[in-house]
């Protein structure tokens, strides 16, 4: 995992880990945590397609602003998931053009 666990200002109390599905695979993160700060723990980089040269996306404001982040997250897209805390179970999938409601 590539993640910061130890610094020396800050504090990283334990937190529940949790199971969640990205892109058909089971993967861990910790409960509460950004799903786009899961995915780069885990070296999952692209979050999604931009709409008119289909280039890839990832994590790059990390409070809300942009639209890097939008992903499809339990079947709705448009989900900015720098900001959407991770739960157990969740279904996570790159988003393509501007998402599809399924």
């Amino acid at each position: 995992m590539r993640r910061i666990t130890v610094h020396p200002i800050l504090n990283f109390p334990p937190k529940k880990k949790v199971k969640f599905i990205f892109e058909g695979r089971e993967v861990e993160g910790y409960e509460g945590e950004p799903i786009a700060a899961a995915l780069v723990a885990n070296g999952f980089y692209e979050m999604r397609e931009s709409v008119n040269l289909h280039r890839p996306r990832g994590f790059f404001c990390a409070i809300g602003n942009c639209s890097s982040c939008l992903m499809v997250v339990d079947g709705k897209p448009n989900i900015r998931t720098c900001i959407t805390p991770l739960r157990e179970g969740m279904k996570v999938e790159i988003q393509k053009d501007k998402g599809v409601l399924k």
